[in-house]
């Protein structure tokens, strides 16, 4: 009797508990707008494997060595000959404007003293700085060491049809332009000794001053280059590399040019 009474107190209670307990949460006026917000979110991280890449974004340069592609950091290539419609056939552009070059290497500036010395003798012996061509009619309004770049160019436009190479190593236009933008100069710089030294050591690099001064280049290799420049110095067959043509000839021997370059290039025949 006792166990009877018992259990139905117990039916009595879970009951009432049932009528308390709500089937499904009630909605907090608090969170009534947010809630749907929320629901719609989706989540923050999602794990999963990335699609592959294009082979277009993951072969491009990189900012960071090592990674596929290169480096942005790293040298630039070698510029490709041939890029520059007025470089010199078989040299090279400088790396950067205005960039000296007298003073790099194990020799100091000797060797490049030396070889203006030669290329001043070959090609305005008489007038140095100062020579203008002889085939020019109409001679520029002062010495050239006296004019800006600016005003000998304003000569060389005013006189076509003449020939224009000038200073003391005799630059012709085209050349003279390219070099004077290879040196970072402007026209506004007189055509002075120490400028006419500084655009020759563009032409000097390019034909290979810094590799021969390495030994990776042979001094007659260099010479010939040198005389693919200037029209007045022989190549390795004696003659001019330009010989015939609007009249050039070598103005000094083979033997000479060889002797000169050998006291700073001993090594490098």
């Amino acid at each position: 009797m006792i166990l009877k009474h018992l259990f139905a107190a117990t039916l009595a209670a879970s009951a009432t508990l049932v009528s308390f307990w709500p089937d499904r949460p009630q909605a907090n006026p608090r969170t009534t707008v947010a809630a749907p917000l929320m629901q719609k979110r989706g989540p923050l991280i999602v794990s999963r494997d990335p699609a592959p890449r294009p082979a277009a974004l993951t072969q491009g340069p990189s900012l960071f060595a090592g990674q596929a592609g290169g480096s942005m950091f790293a040298p630039l290539p070698p510029r490709p000959a041939g890029t520059d419609q007025h470089a010199t056939a078989g040299t090279s552009r400088l790396a950067a404007p205005d960039r000296r070059i007298m003073l790099a290497g194990p020799v100091g500036d000797r060797d490049v003293y030396i070889i203006r010395q030669v290329i001043g003798q070959a090609e305005s012996h008489r007038d140095g700085y100062d020579a203008v061509v002889f085939g020019a009619d109409i001679q520029p309004p002062d010495r050239p060491t006296r004019l800006t770049i600016g005003e000998i160019y304003a000569w060389i436009d005013a006189t076509p049809g003449q020939n224009h190479a000038i200073g003391r190593y005799q630059f012709i236009p085209s050349t003279l332009r390219r070099v004077v933008r290879e040196a970072g100069l402007s026209e506004n710089h007189l055509f002075s000794p120490s400028v006419q030294d500084r655009l020759a050591d563009v032409l000097l690099h390019e034909a290979g001053l810094q590799a021969v001064r390495r030994g990776d280049m042979g001094r007659h290799r260099f010479m010939n280059n040198l005389a693919r420049i200037w029209a007045g110095l022989p190549t390795s067959s004696g003659r001019s590399h330009y010989h015939g043509y609007a009249g050039n000839k070598a103005s000094i021997s083979w033997a000479r040019f060889d002797a000169e370059l050998q006291q700073v290039f001993p090594d490098q025949g």
